[in-house]
């Protein structure tokens, strides 16, 4: 756990060691903004919800989190720090656990930085606070399940574009998936056991539900599974990489 912690914090720390990070911050801040309350059309619908806030994140974080993940071990690889990072007293699961966990959190406090959207809510009505802070959880877990492909992703190759142009198409076809434009051309001619597989592999199906308020088993078990399956992923290609 040591080992972890000394390397999230260190890449941690690189990510404000330049703009780029109170960029990507502020541009975040400014979308969501301008998707909740002029796209959304909060002020029409004067409903004292965040709706028309949370779902627009799988659609951001389509872009967003790719951009943070592709640097995560295609720079490695490119400036070939990776090789150094390895030659320390550290397991690779250790490396990518620590790596991820900084920007995983990264996301997080530029998620947690849109409170002020949170307050102007309460300011203008009486919302259910208990199904705001539902969907600030499962918003966190999905951007968390987002990270995870894009850190596998960007292990895979050294350009930092192809790492974003895959993490992004990827978690595409997650999102997609539960739609039904998508599953009617599986029901065509695939069983449905196979379509309602691809259904429940849907990020916005669960995310979804989480905006309703309630924080169900499957939805949190679904977003962790997704996780870990990615990290290990991650894992296995940083070992393939190093035997190589």
């Amino acid at each position: 756990m040591r080992n972890i912690t000394i390397i999230a914090k260190r890449e941690f720390k690189s990510y404000f060691a330049t703009p780029v990070a109170y960029i990507f911050i502020v541009i975040f801040l400014a979308l969501t903004g301008a998707f909740a309350f002029y796209i959304g059309r909060f002020f029409i619908r004067e409903q004292a919800d965040l709706v028309s806030f949370f779902s627009y994140h799988p659609w951001l974080y389509l872009i967003l989190i790719p951009a943070i993940s592709m640097r995560l071990w295609a720079e490695e690889r490119k400036t070939g720090t990776i090789e150094i990072l390895m030659t320390l007293p550290v397991s690779t699961t250790e490396a990518v656990l620590g790596k991820y966990l900084a920007a995983w959190a990264f996301a997080g406090i530029a998620l947690a930085l849109s409170f002020p959207i949170w307050l102007t809510v309460n300011f203008l009505g009486d919302p259910d606070n208990g199904v705001i802070v539902a969907s600030y959880l499962g918003s966190f877990f999905m951007a968390g399940a987002f990270m995870a492909i894009g850190s596998c992703i960007s292990a895979l190759t050294r350009n930092q574009v192809i790492a974003f142009i895959v993490a992004a198409t990827v978690c595409f076809l997650f999102t997609m998936s539960g739609l039904e434009l998508v599953l009617d051309f599986f029901r065509a001619w695939a069983p449905e056991l196979l379509v309602r597989t691809i259904a429940s592999m849907s990020f916005l199906n669960h995310f979804n539900a989480v905006m309703k308020g309630v924080i169900e088993l499957r939805d949190l078990v679904f977003f962790a599974s997704l996780i870990a399956f990615w990290l290990f992923a991650n894992i296995i290609v940083i070992d393939l990489k190093k035997a190589s």
